[in-house]
């Protein structure tokens, strides 16, 4: 048994194919699968079950997987220890980040951290939260940057700030004359909101107790991934949308005239870096972690007076 033919067997659980794992892994195919048929030879039992599309582990592969999946991990903790002693910071770090944290955090934190730690090679995915944690789970990812809590055995955890929720309001809106809004005031205007598969989408639905409107004629139900978009819907359409405080710290005199904060307990989401139970890289993840902490303003590291939404 190597950790070659585990990497393999891995990578054909990740792509269920084994013509894609071996691109993967920078071989042939059929030097992938004899290595796997060899391993499965070595120790009587069979791994895969061929006679399906796509591939899917037996019973027995499953926990076999699993096991070569920790034991990878554990053998790349081996360099970071020479690493860490050598007092460097290289290699790859592969980060997820949900898009609607992404535009407005990265920028500032990912120059700053590219300049301290020149030979960090950052591959970065704009995903949703579910992709982000699959990923983690089968080793595509070294950590992601989102909303919580996710109540995921499997996911650790580190809150990182507290990002409120604001209103933005066309002028035309009965609302535009209120300095402060309730949750109760969201519900008698018509509300744009991010499209299935985004958490902020259930975030801000539980803001408004899942109150939800169609554009007033009634016609049609706009979904978008885009928070810039939302706030373009607005702008053209009239009615209100919710936006992530971090998104208008560019927005001009007039933008900021439309926007409106909550009433305490002000409604905000939990924005933490996760990583799988056991992960590699904690000395790069670590980097990341203080580099966004020092980019984010004071206000934001405390939830006191303030209420964390779920997405569920």
């Amino acid at each position: 048994m190597t950790l070659i033919q585990l990497e393999y067997i891995v990578a054909v659980d990740t792509y269920r194919n084994f013509v894609a794992a071996a691109e993967k892994c920078f071989v042939t195919q059929p030097t992938l699968s004899m290595q796997i048929q060899k391993l499965e030879e070595s120790i009587g039992v069979k791994i895969f079950d061929r006679s399906r599309q796509p591939v899917v582990p037996t019973e027995i592969g499953d926990k076999i997987i699993a096991q070569a999946r920790t034991i990878l991990i554990e053998s790349k903790k081996v360099l970071e220890i020479v690493q860490n002693e050598n007092g460097e910071l290289d290699g790859e770090l592969r980060i997820g980040v949900i898009p609607t944290i992404a535009p407005y955090l990265l920028p500032t934190v990912l120059t700053s951290f590219m300049d301290k730690y020149p030979k960090i090679q950052l591959q970065i995915w704009e995903y949703t939260t579910e992709r982000i944690i699959h990923e983690l789970k089968v080793g595509l990812l070294d950590c992601g940057i989102l909303s919580t809590p996710l109540h995921d055995a499997g996911i650790v955890e580190k809150p990182l700030f507290y990002e409120n929720f604001v209103a933005y309001i066309s002028e035309q809106s009965p609302l535009f004359g209120k300095k402060m809004l309730s949750a109760d005031d969201i519900g008698d205007d018509k509300l744009w909101l991010l499209n299935e598969g985004h958490c902020m989408r259930g975030q801000v639905l539980n803001i408004c107790h899942h109150k939800h409107n169609y554009d007033s004629s009634g016609r049609f139900e706009y979904n978008t991934g885009s928070v810039e978009t939302l706030k373009k819907m607005v702008d053209i359409n009239a009615g209100i949308t919710i936006l992530p405080e971090l998104s208008i710290v560019d927005y001009n005199e007039d933008q900021l005239n439309r926007i409106r904060y909550f009433k305490a307990p002000e409604p905000v989401r939990e924005i933490s870096l996760v990583t799988t139970q056991n992960f590699v890289k904690k000395h790069a993840i670590d980097a990341l972690s203080n580099e966004i902490m020092d980019a984010i303003p004071d206000k934001f590291k405390t939830k006191k007076k303030k209420e964390v939404l779920s997405f569920q």
